[in-house]
């Protein structure tokens, strides 16, 4: 490559690290709370995974052990195992914990909550249902060739449909369903939801003594809605069991302003080089609480490739990155998780 070729390739974009004005925002809330706070964002790219453990344990382990702890989580959702394991690790370090909703906290996200001693919602604040939904293997493609989730409750209701078309049929339907979704893939959604309501029903006994109440709560969650992303606001919450209840109005205004900041961060910081090549820098999740930050950022490049009609990634340096400010220094390295 020639210094010319050199010159005019395009600078790699970076995301903003806004590390200095989290910080004065978490400083503000928690002297409203009077308590510590940790911030829980996930980008909408982002999810609930099980790096996010490691990442939290690393906040946690400088945090040290507190009677209420409050936790800021918007997310889309994720992996409902991973968010017992989240609730399991909060409750070592804390007596009381509270989760603190001002935007959307859906499936796996909703389930962080469950385990809470309480749950404080703002006026744009909602939960979802957790019906189980899998993205296996042998699920069907997308237009851009990706596998796609797909779910029990969706389904139960092709199937109920179709019984109810056919009348007196002896035909099966699953013969038909199965030429669009793998038979294991049905197997493999009837068992998950088994374990979601077995999540949930683990996660609510954190504080909820009673084994009834636990139960209902979380059948309601796994089959009541018609959706899975169907938003379940305060009174919703209230009225399905959960201890629910309104966030004061200056917290609100400062979580919001927190997600604006994270949103900057997490926005898409994409080099286009041509039509086919382009280098992607994104931060996906966030934690945070005083004095550190904590978040994955993608930092790859990509190449779309025609014959599979998809994107491949090349020179992937994606990692979790950590922001500790000690005695006033700022130090930053790079978390190794495998």
């Amino acid at each position: 490559m020639t210094s010319s070729d050199k010159d005019s390739k395009p600078k790699i974009k970076q995301p903003p690290v806004l590390f200095a004005k989290t910080q004065a925002v978490i400083e503000q809330v928690e002297a409203i709370l009077g308590g510590p706070l940790i911030t829980y964002w996930n980008n909408p790219r982002g999810s609930v995974c099980s790096n996010d453990v490691i990442a939290l344990n690393e906040i946690l382990e400088r945090l040290g052990t507190h009677e209420t702890i409050y936790l800021f989580i918007k997310s889309d959702g994720g992996s409902g195992q991973v968010a017992l394991r989240i609730v399991n690790l909060l409750r070592q370090h804390c007596k009381y914990l509270i989760a603190l909703v001002p935007l959307e906290c859906a499936s796996a996200a909703t389930m962080i909550t469950l385990g809470a001693n309480q749950i404080l919602m703002g006026p744009t604040a909602f939960l979802t249902a957790v019906d189980t939904s899998l993205n296996h293997a042998l699920s069907p493609v997308d237009r851009d060739n990706d596998r796609v989730s797909v779910s029990l409750n969706e389904l139960n209701r092709v199937i109920k449909l179709w019984r109810a078309e056919q009348g007196d049929s002896t035909e099966n339907p699953y013969k038909n369903l199965f030429a669009y979704v793998h038979p294991l893939v049905i197997g493999a959604i009837d068992r998950a939801e088994s374990l979601s309501i077995m999540l949930c029903r683990e996660l609510l006994a954190y504080h909820i003594p009673d084994e009834a109440k636990a139960r209902e709560i979380a059948a309601t969650l796994n089959s009541k809605y018609p959706s899975h992303s169907y938003p379940i606001l305060l009174n919703e919450a209230k009225k399905i069991g959960l201890n629910a209840a309104t966030l004061s109005a200056p917290v609100n205004a400062l979580l919001l302003e927190l997600n604006r900041l994270y949103s900057e961060m997490g926005q898409k910081a994409t080099t286009d080089f041509d039509e086919i090549r382009a280098h992607g820098n994104e931060i996906l999740n966030i934690l945070e609480s005083k004095n550190q930050q904590v978040f994955y950022q993608h930092d790859k490049d990509w190449f779309y490739r025609n014959e599979e009609r998809r994107w491949i990634t090349l020179n992937d340096n994606s990692s979790w990155r950590r922001i500790e400010c000690v005695e006033g220094k700022l130090h930053r390295s790079i978390m190794h998780v495998s």
